[in-house]
């Protein structure tokens, strides 16, 4: 099994959210994040104050998956968060060693 990490723009939130749904993703976590990446922030005149502001407001998606979804999964996750500009994010893929769902005690892939 494998969770996939998505850090994507706040406007693609739902486009990305109603094609990963149109395509059976069983469930996701989404949280409202900021970072930053390369760049580092800008900087930016208040009241005539010079302010570094380094980080930026994003979404990111967690999703757990088996492994053989993962390329369709960040294919899919590429396709609809696409921008072409600087800041269109990251995916992230780890291994999950263990999921047990709390309600059943359900372990592993049934506990998906």
């Amino acid at each position: 099994m494998k969770l996939v990490t998505a850090i994507v723009r706040p406007e693609k939130m739902e486009v990305l959210k109603e094609a990963l749904f149109a395509n059976q993703v069983s469930g996701m976590s989404i949280s409202q994040v900021h970072g930053c990446g390369n760049q580092h922030g800008w900087k930016e005149y208040y009241r005539g104050t010079e302010v570094l502001l380094n980080t930026v407001p994003k979404v990111k998606f967690e999703i757990v998956c088996a492994d053989d979804e993962v390329g369709v999964l960040t294919d899919l996750i590429v396709e609809h968060a696409y921008t072409g500009a600087v800041g269109d994010g990251k995916i992230f893929v780890s291994t999950i060693d263990e999921i047990v769902r709390i309600r059943t005690g359900e372990k592993g892939s049934d506990a998906i």
